[in-house]
């Protein structure tokens, strides 16, 4: 710790550059605490700082996590990141929220394909995302590396073209585990190109995708996957586990076989009584080597009728699914087929109602077009009628004004002949009697004459005005009939036009309400058709679910067939090496009776050797004895001839 601090001021002093106070109490903090992990977190990084510290970080054999989050290092990140290329030390590195872009993106892409050390990297709210080609340059770099096994992207504004060129990566990159990618800008080609990296990618167990504008169909598929991943890293780890035990035991079976070989071959040597008690031990231990043999063939045998029955299971299992599946296409079949009928029936249903409908429709609105249009025929004529009457009527009047005129004239011309032919009468008669001619005469002559004249003409006059009064009168009569018949026509024609009218606008109002069901019809008809549509959806999402689960378990007993074919040809393997070790036995078994039997032969002639000994040795023994008679019976005889033996006698 104090070592990476003085690298760190002698490399500012090196350079001439400052040192930053936080970057200096965090060391000391650090120094402090004792600890490996360097906490940078929030300080505000210079460029020089950042070139100082990547020199010090390729020197560095301290610190194994590092934290550099909130230091919006933003291009500044490329410089500190080149220092932990050849890094071997450092195994978590977090540089959340630096806004790291394009040239961040190429130099944390370099950096995962050198470094062989990182296992953990956060790049949470950052903008890696957000140039394509920088972007797949990263993904270059993440595709090459062997090491890391979590990565953080939440928050880095990826499109599917980024989630494109990830997916291609992770098809490459086969150690990472843990991938964030919360809270970015996915969608569902990115999600469809996830899916398909996960069909070939082996270890990715945990896969966040939320906030991805993903439908949920792929979520679940992303999840399954990331499932069958998990489920197949823990079955690989128990695989290992159990062929880890399998093979401690028999290296135990070979030590103990070695170690019995060892006690064999050293108790070979030993004496008979020793070699009879090997060979005791040496058949209990082959009894035992046979019971657990035996016991083995029976494991293995249990194993082979687990996989047999398992394979029934999986036969049984296929055939039921198939079965299942061709019931409910059929059952979907029939289902839709009969829904179709039945809504095919009502819809032709309604469209025939809908149709006569609308035909009785249409007709009306025919018949009262044609009502209509004869009605302002009708209408036309009577208005050329009256005008052609009117004219008539007009001219006539214009006629008899004209024949009054004339008669006018006539009767005033008349009057006029009739003064000038008076005149000339009289200056006749007073040119054929000038002596009857005088003054008072003359004036009463002339007088009556003219009163005469005047009766006539006043009376002529009144015949010629009575007259004119009689053919106004009726002219005006006859007009005024008219008028008024054309009037009760117009009348007649105007309430048929009403009627009319109200007819058509309640034709109008059916056809407006009859537009409105069919339109509501039409609603409906659409709504049914959401509805199948929906019901379809469903149906599609229900079949695709239980193909899911169908490909699932048929994944689960593929992975658990060939867990058991791999259980079985480690019991094969186990089963040949059983076989070596009984070949073995035999081996030894063979060599133990041939030994056995030169002991055997030996000890046969030791027996011989030991019978000739004991024979000499009883021989002996009956030397002995008749020599200890012989003595006894002179040592006897010898004391009975003493004086010793003549005293002692009286005392017995």
């Amino acid at each position: 710790m104090e070592d990476f601090r003085r690298i760190y001021l002698r490399l500012c002093k090196e350079g001439g550059v400052e040192p930053q106070e936080g970057v200096v109490a965090q060391l000391q903090e650090s120094r402090s605490a004792q600890g490996s992990r360097l906490d940078l977190s929030g300080l505000s990084l210079s460029a020089d700082t950042c070139s100082v510290l990547a020199k010090a970080f390729h020197k560095d054999t301290v610190f194994t996590e590092v934290s550099l989050s909130d230091c919006m290092l933003s291009e500044e990140g490329a410089v500190l990141l080149s220092g932990l290329f050849d890094n071997t030390t450092v195994k978590v590195l977090d540089l959340k929220g630096n806004n790291l872009r394009s040239s961040g993106a190429e130099v944390l892409g370099q950096f995962l394909a050198q470094n062989k050390t990182l296992h953990r990297l956060v790049l949470e709210w950052n903008a890696l995302g957000v140039w394509d080609e920088a972007f797949s340059l990263f993904c270059s770099g993440l595709a090459s590396n062997c090491v890391l096994t979590q990565l953080d992207l939440r928050n880095n504004q990826i499109n599917h073209h980024g989630a494109s060129e990830l997916a291609l990566a992770l098809k490459r990159n086969s150690t990472l585990e843990v991938l964030d990618l919360r809270w970015n800008n996915i969608g569902l080609l990115g999600g469809r190109s996830m899916l398909e990296a996960l069909q070939n990618n082996k270890s990715i167990v945990q896969l966040e995708m939320a906030g991805n504008n993903i439908p949920s169909d792929t979520l679940k598929a992303l999840e399954q996957a990331t499932g069958h991943n998990s489920d197949r890293r823990s079955t690989l780890r128990e695989s290992r586990s159990r062929t880890q035990v399998l093979s401690k035991e028999i290296q135990t079976l070979k030590e103990e076989k070695g170690r019995q070989v060892t006690s064999q071959s050293q108790t070979a040597d030993t004496t008979g009584r020793s070699t009879s008690i090997q060979i005791g031990q040496l058949q209990e231990a082959l009894n035992e080597r046979k019971s657990a043999v035996n016991s083995l063939t029976a494991k293995l045998q249990m194993t082979e009728a687990a996989l047999a029955l398992s394979e029934q299971k999986n036969q049984n299992m296929g055939e039921l699914l198939s079965r299942l599946k061709a019931e409910k296409e059929e059952q979907r079949e029939q289902h839709s087929k009969e829904r179709k009928k039945e809504h095919e029936g009502k819809l032709l249903r309604d469209i025939q109602n809908l149709t006569e409908t609308n035909g009785q429709l249409k007709n009306n609105v025919e018949e009262m077009e044609r009502r209509c249009k004869s009605q302002q025929q009708l209408i036309f004529e009577l208005k050329q009628e009256l005008t052609t009457s009117t004219a008539e009527l007009k001219l006539r009047l214009a006629q008899a004004e004209d024949r009054l005129e004339s008669e006018k004239r006539r009767s005033k011309q008349a009057l006029d002949d009739m003064d000038s032919l008076r005149q000339k009468e009289v200056c006749c008669w007073l040119t054929n009697h000038p002596e009857c001619v005088s003054h008072d005469n003359l004036s009463s002559h002339l007088f009556q004459e003219l009163s005469k004249a005047k009766a006539a003409f006043v009376s002529e006059r009144a015949q010629a005005e009575e007259e004119l009064g009689r053919v106004r009168a009726q002219v005006r009569l006859e007009e005024q009939e008219h008028v008024s018949s054309l009037e009760e026509k117009l009348r007649s024609v105007r309430s048929s036009l009403q009627e009319v009218q109200l007819h058509c606008s309640q034709q109008k109002q059916t056809i407006s309400e009859l537009q409105a069901k069919n339109s509501q019809q039409s609603i409906e008809m659409d709504g049914l058709r959401r509805r199948i549509e929906e019901l379809q959806q469903e149906l599609c999402r229900k079949d695709q679910e239980k193909v899911a689960e169908v490909s699932r378990v048929r994944v689960e007993l593929q992975e658990q067939i060939g867990h058991l074919q791999a259980e079985r040809t480690a019991q094969g393997a186990l089963k040949e090496k059983i076989n070596a070790l009984e070949r073995e036995l035999k081996v030894l078994n063979s060599n133990h009776r041939e030994t056995l039997l030169d002991k055997e032969s030996e000890m046969s002639s030791m027996l011989e050797k030991l019978r000739l000994k004991e024979a000499e040795i009883h021989r002996m023994r009956e030397d002995e004895a008749n020599r200890a008679s012989y003595l006894q019976s002179a040592v006897l005889s010898y004391i009975h001839g003493s004086p010793l033996g003549h005293h002692s006698s009286p005392q017995k």
